[in-house]
């Protein structure tokens, strides 16, 4: 059966794939994202779940928020073991053994386990072309095990393996374009994402459903834990990351690249720094620096959308 690809006046049904009751920080926006995103998955679908956050939150024994085929894993491996399941599938399909066409494995990860421990794996797994989709829920650290450095954490964010002080910025290098290395690698659907913004959140989970071969999703999850944020601030702070430039949505279709929400002018990365307490020891020149770099990696990016981008102003949600 051929899933919708195109969003209709009502997004999704009201069942729970990811059901309350877990254990999630208050105003986490991964646990938002992880529901928005498995409501539009659906039930015909095998989750691989890497070592974090939702796991340990979701799955602490004899309990489970999980109401869809669901398989932990480890750090390293979640892409291998997507694979694994879904090259079995194809041969139970092949030997009569059932017809799993329609199955959908979908590998989910935080960034620790996607940019930095798991990354050979998916570079594996995205080269081999199998039929199965890749989340990185992006919250800039590894906050599971107490709010770590990542290569995914923006540069001059303190943690507490990159601590701020009189020597030192806090992270000191730049994030890691994971979108980008996934698009290198020619798939047919890389897209970047936010809970934020719920409707471009839900086409592109859509789109990636429907790809034949691998497709990667990244998407910010803003963490109040770690980000040193109000709780009740989750939606806010992903809006401005996307206003500012810092996180822009973004998806790469068969090479060709769409910038799906175009500010006519992007805020100050000020009023999206200065609401997270993990930047508030950046100075002005920091600030400057930081302000630098989003300016041209945004026009890099406009560049290599200019004949597929939206309007300024516009949003792209996928809807008429």
């Amino acid at each position: 059966m051929e899933r919708k690809s195109t969003l209709t006046a009502r997004l999704t049904d009201e069942k729970e794939r990811f059901a309350p009751g877990h254990r999630a920080c208050i105003g986490c926006g991964e646990a938002l994202a992880v529901r928005m995103v498995c409501k539009i998955l659906g039930d015909n679908v095998i989750i691989v779940n890497a070592t974090g956050c939702m796991e340990i939150v979701s799955s602490q024994y004899p309990y489970t928020s999980w109401t869809v085929p669901w398989i932990h894993t480890l750090f390293e491996n979640t892409a291998a073991v997507a694979s694994g399941i879904e090259a079995a599938l194809k041969v139970m399909t092949r030997r009569n053994r059932g017809d799993f066409n329609d199955v959908k494995v979908v590998a989910m990860a935080g960034d620790g386990g996607t940019a930095d421990i798991g990354l050979q794996a998916l570079s594996g797994a995205l080269e081999r072309g199998h039929n199965f989709i890749y989340i990185c829920f992006d919250n800039e650290a590894y906050m599971n095990t107490g709010v770590q450095r990542s290569s995914a954490t923006p540069f001059g964010a303190t943690t507490t393996t990159s601590p701020a002080g009189k020597k030192s910025i806090g992270q000191f290098s730049w994030k890691k374009n994971l979108p980008a290395i996934a698009a290198a690698h020619d798939i047919p659907y890389v897209a970047t994402a936010c809970p934020s913004y719920h409707r471009d959140l839900a086409l592109k989970v859509q789109k990636a459903m429907n790809v034949k071969g691998p497709s990667y999703l990244h998407i910010l999850s803003v963490c109040p834990t770690g980000w040193r944020c109000p709780t009740e601030s989750t939606i806010e702070i992903g809006r401005l990351a996307v206003q500012t430039g810092m996180f822009p949505l973004y998806e790469v279709e068969n090479g060709k690249h769409k910038i799906n929400v175009n500010p006519e002018k992007l805020k100050p990365v000020t009023e999206y720094l200065k609401v997270q307490g993990r930047f508030r020891h950046l100075s002005e020149a920091d600030i400057n620096k930081i302000q630098q770099r989003v300016n041209e990696d945004w026009a890099k990016l406009k560049d290599l959308a200019k004949l597929e981008t939206v309007p300024p102003g516009a949003e792209d949600y996928g809807v008429g």
